[in-house]
């Protein structure tokens, strides 16, 4: 645990300015935008195998480069545009994870023309409903589970990709789906309060 003027927070939680307000004031809390969801999907593929702050450092230069992650104007992107953001120093430059976006972009598309909304979809994994842990350490949060692996599989198979359960977990418990804030961290209460029931 981390403490600071008598706030408690979760354990992976460093000093850094931008970590503590992404903890204190996004993190575990309800997301049901669609366009939110998918940004925060795409993004949390942009971080494996790299810190999460790495990625919250270079989240305005990624929404700028992928045009605020609009799924209907990045999935125009051409390998031309693959290229160009190959050589912006601002985001990850890595030619896969730059692909993925796009054809994430194609995937989120293709399920609205099937009639499927995002965040219904999203939210089906958990039946529209937050989960609420009870976890008092570090060690009792899962990296995955078995929401997450349903959640993974479904999603390749709609065609998107940096979409593996750990990152599927990783994504449920940053958009709300699942409250992971230890029990004993200042906001557990505050978010178990905006859970979906």
């Amino acid at each position: 645990m981390c403490t600071k003027n008598t706030i408690v927070r979760c354990a992976w939680v460093s000093d850094d300015p931008i970590y503590l307000e992404y903890h204190d004031t996004k993190w575990g809390r309800p997301n049901y935008d669609s366009q939110d969801l998918f940004a925060k999907l795409c993004l949390d593929g942009q971080q494996a195998g790299l810190s999460w702050l790495t990625i919250l450092k270079k989240q305005k230069n990624f929404e700028a480069a992928f045009l605020n992650f609009d799924p209907y104007r990045v999935s125009e992107f051409s390998e031309s545009d693959v290229e160009r953001l190959m050589q912006d120093r601002g985001i990850i430059r890595n030619r896969l994870k730059i692909q993925s976006v796009i054809k994430n972009a194609r995937a989120y598309i293709a399920l609205e023309e099937q009639g499927i909304a995002f965040n219904e979809y999203i939210w089906s994994f958990v039946n529209d409903k937050t989960i609420q842990t009870e976890c008092r350490k570090s060690e009792d949060v899962p990296v995955t589970t078995n929401q997450s692996d349903m959640m993974a599989k479904s999603l390749k198979k709609a065609g998107f990709s940096f979409v593996g359960s750990t990152i599927c977990y990783a994504f449920m418990q940053a958009v709300g789906l699942v409250n992971d804030h230890l029990t004993s961290c200042s906001v557990y209460d505050e978010v178990r309060e905006l859970g979906r029931y």
